[in-house]
């Protein structure tokens, strides 16, 4: 199989996409994936989940210790096909409304839909 640089350009994103691709996933069948925010507070961290939900998207919050200077994490789970374009508008767009509650985005991840090893 040879790596298609329009759909898996060389980047984080790309090249994420394109290992699970050889790892047998099916990235033609949309899923839940996990978009992580980080922020410097609890409050802001809040005020970001509610703008997100009061734009209709589900999430989640919760500490974060894995970093000491942005210790909390609102998640961002929309249903979505996993291409380059929609990975990164989506990511695009959550660093915009981010940056007005001093946070950052800190990747993603989803379930595999490969099939099952037997």
């Amino acid at each position: 199989m040879t790596r298609d640089p329009a759909a898996f350009p060389d980047d984080h994103n790309g090249d994420a996409l394109w290992s699970m691709v050889e790892q047998g996933d099916d990235l033609s069948i949309p899923r839940e994936v996990d978009f992580a925010v980080l922020f410097p507070s609890e409050d802001d961290a809040l005020k970001f989940a509610v703008h997100l939900l009061r734009n209709d998207q589900k999430v989640s919050c919760s500490a974060y210790e894995e970093h000491d200077e942005l210790p909390w994490q609102v998640l961002v789970h929309p249903y979505m096909l996993l291409t380059h374009d929609n990975v990164d508008g989506f990511e695009q767009l959550l660093a915009e409304a981010a940056e007005a509650f001093h946070g950052q985005n800190d990747g993603w991840g989803c379930e595999s839909h490969a099939p099952a090893a037997g």
